[in-house]
């Protein structure tokens, strides 16, 4: 067997630099000393929680700069040690501001699970825990310009992270107020709004190193570092809402399909202002409709069978994963945050859709699929909790 300890330490940086997340570097560094000292724990602003503030610069009226957080969507599987049988993963996303202290996340949300179970361990062992990467989000904070005032509103467009080839400076891509798109290059220091929209943009995405964009009626454009607008694919029309998807390499564009629906004012937890209100008008998720792309046609044909693959809609981000992988669900199917909204008050569920037959409810009426989310799995506190914690080898990272 290899001694990997023994590795030529030329070799080491050459590794290093081609780690792509966070959690490659932190068990790149627990093999040995020498692999430890190679490379730093966060050598890059895409693998760090923190970075400068923004600039405002004309992008709001509503504050004076930013504050740019990453998150993290990991799908953490049971250890190899326990019996196969053991059901799925458990989803969650990770908030590290802090180096090395995370908050949790609901994967498709902003919300943070404020309820965790009193067993559930301050420290997670990420050496004896499976763990694989699903995606990752940016998120703008507003900073408000009176240092009194209450920070912490979020920008609520969608935000794609482009790490340049320097390692140290970055770029961002956004939906500006105007439905425009807007870029921030951290070597200029300011934000550009990019004049291009016959229709307002829906969302944005990192596909294979480029900016990537898509406006309401599908037209999609790649967006280049000098805010140059290329077009890839001709408008789709049909849906009311478009998502761009990544997807084993291929680029998805996702429609959804609204429908308006009063509904009786029974919804738990709803603030007491909304009493007065016999029902609510609400945008009613009722379909989808996936579509690749065709580069040379640029034009988006419909895909009915995605296969082995699982579609997540998120607040802040998109992603997939395989079937096999999640287990608890078939592949060919949809996870969306199904978000209503009245006069400010806002409730966040999860929905699914089932692209063979159509069908499409809240995540509590599919058997199985809730333990995916919520609550966590009791294995997690059986085997990170009792056993003696490796910080010094492993570098667990604490919640």
């Amino acid at each position: 067997m290899a001694e990997w300890s023994q590795m030529p330490e030329d070799l080491l940086p050459l590794i290093a630099r081609r780690l792509d997340t966070q959690f490659d570097v932190l068990r790149f560094r627990s093999v040995c000393s020498s692999w430890r000292s190679s490379v730093a724990p966060s050598p890059s602003p895409s693998r760090r929680g923190r970075f400068p503030i923004l600039p405002n610069d004309g992008i709001s009226d509503a504050a004076w700069g930013f504050h740019l957080s990453k998150r993290t969507i990991f799908l953490l599987g049971a250890p190899r040690s326990l019996d196969q049988a053991v059901p799925a993963g458990w989803l969650l996303k990770v908030k590290e501001d802090v180096p090395r202290r995370m908050n949790l996340l609901n994967p498709l949300s902003r919300c943070q699970f404020t309820s965790l179970p009193e067993d559930f361990p301050r420290v997670l062992d990420l050496m004896n825990l499976r763990l694989l990467e699903l995606g990752h989000e940016y998120v703008l904070q507003y900073m408000s310009y009176r240092p009194c005032s209450n920070d912490g509103h979020l920008y609520m467009e969608k935000v794609v992270f482009l790490c340049l080839d320097n390692g140290n400076d970055f770029a961002l891509l956004t939906i500006h107020v105007s439905g425009k798109l807007a870029m921030f290059k951290s070597g200029e220091k300011r934000w550009s709004i990019i004049q291009d929209m016959p229709s307002p943009y829906d969302d944005v995405i990192l596909f294979k190193g480029k900016f990537y964009a898509v406006d309401g009626t599908g037209r999609t454009v790649v967006v280049g570092l000098d805010l140059g607008v290329t077009l890839i694919a001709q408008s789709n029309f049909g849906g009311d809402k478009k998502f761009l998807v990544e997807s084993v390499g291929e680029l998805l564009l996702v429609d959804m399909y609204l429908s308006l629906d009063a509904e009786n004012n029974d919804h738990d937890g709803l603030d007491a202002e909304l009493d007065n209100f016999d029902f609510l008008m609400r945008e009613r998720t009722v379909r989808f409709k996936v579509y690749k792309l065709h580069g040379e046609g640029k034009v988006w044909n419909e895909a009915k069978d995605l296969g082995d693959r699982v579609l997540f809609l998120g607040d802040d981000c998109t992603f997939s994963a395989s079937a096999a992988d999640l287990k608890a669900c078939k592949g060919n199917c949809i996870f969306f945050a199904d978000n209503w909204e009245l006069e400010g008050v806002k409730s966040p569920e999860i929905g699914v859709y089932d692209m063979d037959s159509g069908s499409i409810g809240p995540l509590e009426d599919y058997a199985g699929y809730l333990e995916l989310f919520w609550p966590p799995p009791n294995w997690i506190a059986s085997r990170t909790s009792s056993e003696p914690q490796v910080q010094n080898q492993s570098e667990a990272l604490a919640v």
